[in-house]
């Protein structure tokens, strides 16, 4: 079969590969639709540490169960299920989770092998009737938007902004209507990228500039209830804080790079504004299930957002336009 295999940075090789065999207690399926993300050009950039190549990348996973056919999900993330905090029932923050791609050869496979422990935790869900492939491989990112907005409070007449127009974001603004946001605004630096988005999404304002002052407009001065920051950087992450309203959420929803981790945060405005600073990391397999009964339900709709299908023979080119930001999303069909 082929595989596309991360082996160095800047060296990913569609290549033939054995096909695999379940091992007791795993899953063998049949890949139908590995979308990509901006993790995926991260690491053919820069490699992981969580990464020992040669690897099999891709972690946005639906496809087939050889021998039954049963359509399904897998998610990304695997807590171990096990560890203090799973016990606690915070499985995003497993300090022994691993991830497929990562730890465990992905999507980007003709077939693949669903490890034992992603079952043990419901890591593999049954696609609803009317939702295809491609559209279910978008549960988990929408499942990690899920787990951010769970925590931010997103909710019934926030004014909400999302600084961010990939699909992230675009993801964002979907659920955040879906959770009763009376407005919803999408910062981007890329006029082009965030008019693409815009025209997908339709958020009440498009802003690619001085994002601080035209929040400020547009909400009579007083700032917004929430602050979504889906996009890495630091920049995005100051400018939230200053555009936050009284008792506001700000959503530090997209990590920073490695190498330049800190910001300049006036600590008074989160005193006296009463502001909630949170993180967000990835989703749990209750998310997943939850995004596909969105996605079904046609809650936040996704098929839109998938703007280009390629073969596996093309995964480099998908990668190229997610680090161009000349996509909303690209899914790969092995």
């Amino acid at each position: 079969m082929k595989v596309a295999r991360f082996h160095a940075p800047g060296d990913i090789r569609v290549e033939d590969a054995p096909e695999p065999v379940a091992g007791p207690g795993e899953l063998k399926i049949r890949v139908r639709n590995c979308s990509t993300c901006g993790t995926d050009a991260k690491i053919f950039r820069f490699g992981h540490h969580h990464i020992r190549p040669p690897r099999v990348m891709g972690h946005e996973i639906a496809g087939e169960v050889t021998g039954t056919g049963e359509r399904v999900q897998v998610i990304a993330a695997i807590p171990c299920g096990r560890c203090a905090e799973c016990a606690r029932g915070r499985l995003t923050v497993c300090p022994d989770q691993e991830s497929m791609g990562y730890h465990y050869d992905g999507g980007f496979a003709e077939y693949m092998i669903v490890p034992a422990k992603v079952l043990a935790v419901n890591g593999v869900n049954t696609i609803p009737g009317g939702v295809g492939f491609a559209e279910a491989s978008l549960a988990e990112p929408l499942a990690c938007v899920l787990n951010g907005q769970a925590l931010a409070r997103v909710g019934t007449g926030d004014d909400v902004v999302v600084m961010g127009a990939g699909p992230i974001g675009c993801l964002h603004v979907r659920l955040a209507r879906a959770r009763g946001a009376a407005r919803v605004f999408l910062v981007d630096v890329n006029a082009e990228r965030l008019a693409m988005a815009a025209e997908l999404v339709r958020p009440d304002a498009a802003i690619d500039a001085d994002p601080v002052d035209q929040v400020l407009k547009l909400t009579g001065g007083r700032g917004a209830d929430v602050v979504i920051t889906a996009a890495a950087a630091g920049a995005a992450q100051e400018q939230a804080v200053l555009m936050a309203a009284r008792q506001a959420r700000v959503s530090f929803f997209g990590g920073l790079p490695k190498d330049d981790p800190f910001i300049r945060l006036d600590s008074n405005l989160v005193h006296y504004r009463e502001l909630t600073v949170v993180g967000a990391n990835g989703s749990s397999p209750a998310h997943n299930a939850e995004a596909l009964r969105l996605i079904a339900e046609g809650a936040v709709p996704v098929a839109d957002l998938i703007t280009h299908r390629l073969p596996l023979s093309q995964v480099l080119d998908g990668i190229d336009l997610v680090s161009r930001g000349a996509a909303i999303k690209v899914t790969i069909e092995p």
